[in-house]
């Protein structure tokens, strides 16, 4: 799956060797897969209502609205998910190394 499928649409904001910042939009009901990156955290910044971080081991859901953040340290598997019934973005602030996206059941 390529990074573009996972979203409506990503805006670029700052993509260098050490950091990534992007607006990811996700469609009505849209979400991304279970996956965890092994060496970068994920910081989610709401920008609009009805995006929700779900994490496993252990299980939590995090709503954000907008202006809540959720940090995602490595290795632990999350997804993001639209449960409006209209596009919602969020903020991703990565730090970048070696990136890697490993989808899991």
């Amino acid at each position: 799956m390529s990074a573009s499928s996972r979203f409506s649409a990503v805006e670029w904001i700052v993509k260098t060797d050490t950091v990534g910042v992007r607006v990811n939009t996700l469609g009505p009901g849209q979400s991304t897969p279970w996956h965890f990156h092994t060496a970068i955290t994920d910081n989610a910044f709401g920008l609009d209502e009805g995006v929700e971080v779900h994490l496993r081991e252990p299980d939590l859901l995090v709503r954000l609205p907008p202006g809540a953040r959720q940090e995602i340290l490595p290795r632990r598997v999350h997804k993001l998910v639209n449960r409006s019934d209209q596009p919602a973005r969020y903020l991703l602030v990565q730090g970048i190394g070696t990136y890697d996206f490993v989808e899991v059941p």
